[in-house]
């Protein structure tokens, strides 16, 4: 299992802090599919991802065990 992680304004879409999934073997943008169909969450393509603290690209396959987080753009001033 895998704990995915969300912040800011994908926490509020996906009315949970953090779920298990099982996406081992899955690589981020499959995962991003899957969270995006699951909880119905626009704009993944546009979040930042993090597996264990380091970021992460589209391409990188999730392991057993991992923390991905998702983490939208943010602007302010």
């Amino acid at each position: 299992m895998v704990k995915v992680l969300f912040f800011a304004h994908l926490r509020d879409e996906v009315g949970e802090e953090s779920v298990e999934l099982n996406v081992t073997g899955k690589t981020v943008a499959e995962l991003k599919q899957l969270v995006a169909e699951k909880y119905d969450v626009q704009k993944l393509d546009q979040a930042m991802t993090a597996i264990n603290e380091e970021f992460a690209s589209n391409e990188e396959v999730i392991k057993d065990g991992d923390v991905v987080a998702l983490i939208p753009p943010v602007s302010g001033g």
